[in-house]
């Protein structure tokens, strides 16, 4: 029997067991930084994964030319103990290709009424 569980939920034991295992590997006092570091550069997979709700806003003009064609989609999740809504650029696959800004919020009901008012 699997058990599935929200990244969001579930963030606070991820970012520990990333923390411990990073300490094991590389020293007392390093986990913490390293740990930050790992998450700045996933940053938006990480919002993407941890988003409860999604709202398609349009398609999204790329200044390069490329064949893929993007979307702007408005979630709000909860990460790392906050509340957020943010802006993601995503493909037609649903993975997310960037974020375009991220509003953080001390409760869920705030986030959910900025998610709401659109």
């Amino acid at each position: 029997m699997g058990v599935f569980q929200n990244i969001g939920v579930a963030s606070d034991r991820v970012i520990a067991s990333l923390v411990s295992g990073l300490e094991i590997e590389f020293g007392r006092g390093a986990g913490a930084a390293l740990a930050q570091r790992f998450l700045d550069a996933e940053d938006v997979d990480f919002h993407w994964d941890a988003r409860i709700d999604e709202r398609w806003l349009g398609a999204y003009a790329s200044l390069d030319d490329d064949d893929i064609e993007l979307d702007r989609v408005a979630i709000w999740g909860q990460f790392d103990g906050e509340y957020f809504l943010a802006t993601m650029i995503v493909d037609g696959d649903g993975n997310a290709h960037g974020m375009i800004g991220r509003r953080g919020f001390a409760s869920e009901k705030a986030a959910r009424c900025a998610f709401a008012d659109g």
